[in-house]
């Protein structure tokens, strides 16, 4: 599998010399093609400072990040936008969609920027929207869908333009718990059907259920991993819970 995402000995920190907060402290591990990463970590754990510099949104203090091949901590501000726009895919807990347009016309955004043709738009909007079973809201305003169409939505902007990394950021948070279930299905789809490779931040140990594997973010370090391999989600996640013990509390307060 080719390497997608590699984080090499990241470290971030904010204020000066008299006054210095160190987020995040000598982080490194990679995501391989293909793979759903979860990162949990308690509030002040360094978890989406960490997410918003891969997202290129923050930068490092020290350390390199590369995403498909590219050392993004060494690009200038008007090539992170195009590498944002071509590799990067996001997903946000408050869905971030625009309500003046159609939930076709939100998922057509990323792709008409970059000047695709119509029709490839329109094939791409189809099979995306059939598998993530959106086809009878696109249509819709989002002011006319629940909470989870509006999430699906926002996964189908994410993946339509096909990048090397989609970046979802407590996706389930806003969410009651069955469209918090359908909203993983669809991940399980992005990944499973149309390759997607997912990185999600997330408190909560069910959503992370759902993932490959784990990272566990303590004071700005990786305190702990866990790969899922073989095991049931079920199972799974109880081994999360584990983990969040080890941490002294529990998975709805603690993360």
């Amino acid at each position: 599998m080719a390497q997608i995402l590699k984080v090499d000995r990241v470290e971030k920190y904010y204020g000066n010399k008299g006054n210095l907060t160190r987020a995040i402290s000598d982080i490194s591990f990679q995501v391989e093609q293909g793979e759903f990463l979860g990162i949990m970590g308690a509030s002040g754990s360094g978890k989406t400072t960490l997410l918003n510099c891969i997202a290129t949104i923050d930068t490092v203090t020290a350390g390199n990040i590369s995403i498909d091949g590219k050392n993004v901590t060494a690009l200038k501000a008007g090539e992170l936008s195009a590498f944002r726009r071509e590799k990067l895919g996001f997903i946000f807990q408050d869905f971030n969609l625009l309500d003046t347009l159609t939930a076709r016309e939100n998922i057509a955004l990323a792709l008409t920027i970059l000047k695709t043709p119509v029709k490839t738009i329109e094939a791409s909007i189809k099979d995306v929207a059939e598998k993530l079973g959106i086809t009878s809201i696109l249509n819709k305003y989002p002011y006319q869908l629940s909470g989870g169409e509006k999430q699906r939505v926002a996964c189908a902007r994410a993946i339509i333009t096909r990048p090397a990394l989609i970046l979802a950021d407590e996706p389930t948070g806003a969410l009651d718990s069955k469209s918090a279930r359908l909203l993983l299905e669809s991940f399980g789809t992005l990944n499973r059907d149309l390759g997607a490779t997912i990185l999600m931040v997330t408190h909560d140990a069910f959503t992370a259920s759902y993932c490959h594997r784990i990272l566990f973010i303590k004071d700005g370090k990786i305190f702990n991993e866990l790969i899922r391999g073989a095991s049931t989600r079920q199972e799974f996640f109880q081994r999360i819970i584990e983990v969040v013990s080890l941490l002294g509390g529990d998975s709805s307060h603690v993360f």
